[in-house]
């Protein structure tokens, strides 16, 4: 119960957030004049999980919540500083966080970003520090949660009138819990096609090579790969194609359909994964619903499992179906019911998760 209350006491904190001055009541003279602005968001979560394959604690439940809090500093129209801690409170201790496949600490006070961006023209930006990792990915591949170190580059070239060719590389340290040294080199190429229009679609190429994994891996943090000790037996050196296709059959509800074929170049066998998702609507929009439904397969060393998002309780070496509802009740706050149906690869039950989500976005 005290870890229950302690969720609810963080989602009090964060309220004078919401409470403070509207940005968009100011003038527009006053907002010019400001180099300074704050982001953040909230997640309230419940998470129940059953039928988990092992003889020790099949079914659980927990509680989790989460503040992220931010500034931006804009002192010239080029250059960007951006900073934002992390509050997070669960009913776990975080001796069981490797138990529960989580990529973050459940309890936590922590630096989420520290960042510097120039913009040396409108097609180039330059980011060096501690901040969201700046390609497109889906969450076969990576947790959008995860923040980590390093340094990028992004372009972007038009094609006639309505097209761009978009490149981003950079490299990265993982900065996992427990001492995790992992490095991270990434490259992006996407072909955009009408993009901002009501149809629109997108190729997006993308090459992340991971390195130094070990003491990932000796953290259990690698979680469902291969290994011999602490040894990978496979390097993850991941290809990944992404096809996106995004249009609006009805004017208030804007469709996605998304395909992600991934293959492991460092692996000799057991190296491919795929997943499809359709999304219908926006949660995010003011009295928006959102309907989804996402499937994918993952091979045992398809994918870096320590990395990849841990919505999913097998972050590889199993295959399932996630179906999700959601509905927002303004441009502030959201609500997300999510089930899995998952099922290891050699299991014979499923296991199946629930995850409420209550969000708010600043």
């Amino acid at each position: 119960m005290r870890k229950y209350l302690a969720v609810a006491m963080l989602a009090l904190v964060c309220a004078p957030l919401q409470a403070a001055d509207d940005p968009l009541t100011a003038s527009a003279e006053e907002k010019a004049a400001s180099p300074w602005s704050w982001f953040g968001d909230l997640m309230l979560r419940y998470d129940r999980v059953t039928d988990i394959p092992r003889p020790v604690e099949p079914d659980i439940h927990a509680g989790f919540a989460r503040a992220r809090v931010g500034v931006l500093y804009d002192p010239m129209p080029t250059l960007e500083f951006g900073a934002a801690i992390k509050l997070a409170q669960a009913s776990i201790e975080n001796a069981e966080d490797r138990s529960y496949n989580l990529n973050e600490r459940g309890n936590d006070v922590a630096l989420d970003q520290a960042f510097v961006r120039w913009r040396p023209n409108e097609n180039t930006v330059l980011q060096a520090g501690k901040a969201v990792f700046p390609l497109e990915l889906s969450p076969l591949i990576w947790d959008s949660d995860l923040r980590p170190v390093g340094v990028s580059g992004q372009t972007a070239v038009s094609v006639g009138e309505f097209d761009r060719i978009g490149l981003v590389a950079g490299y990265f340290a993982g900065g996992l819990p427990y001492g995790d040294d992992s490095r991270i080199g990434a490259v992006q190429a996407a072909y955009r096609w009408h993009e901002g229009a009501p149809t629109s679609g997108a190729v997006l190429l993308s090459y992340l090579d991971f390195s130094d994994l070990e003491q990932a891996t000796l953290q259990g943090l690698t979680r469902t790969n291969r290994r011999v000790g602490t040894h990978l037996i496979s390097d993850y050196r991941l290809l990944d194609l992404q096809l996106v296709g995004r249009l609006h059959p009805w004017s208030d509800w804007p469709l996605e359909l998304r395909l992600d074929v991934l293959r492991n170049l460092g692996a000799d066998d057991l190296n491919k994964g795929a997943r499809g998702s359709v999304v219908l609507g926006d949660r995010f929009q003011p009295h928006g619903w959102e309907f989804g439904f996402a499937a994918q397969r993952i091979q045992r060393d398809a994918a870096m499992a320590a990395f990849n998002s841990d919505d999913w309780w097998f972050h590889s070496f199993a295959h399932g179906v996630m179906p999700w509802i959601g509905y927002g009740f303004d441009a502030t706050w959201s609500v997300r019911l999510a089930g899995f149906h998952e099922q290891r690869d050699g299991a014979k039950v499923h296991t199946d998760r629930v995850l409420l989500d209550v969000n708010a976005r600043w």
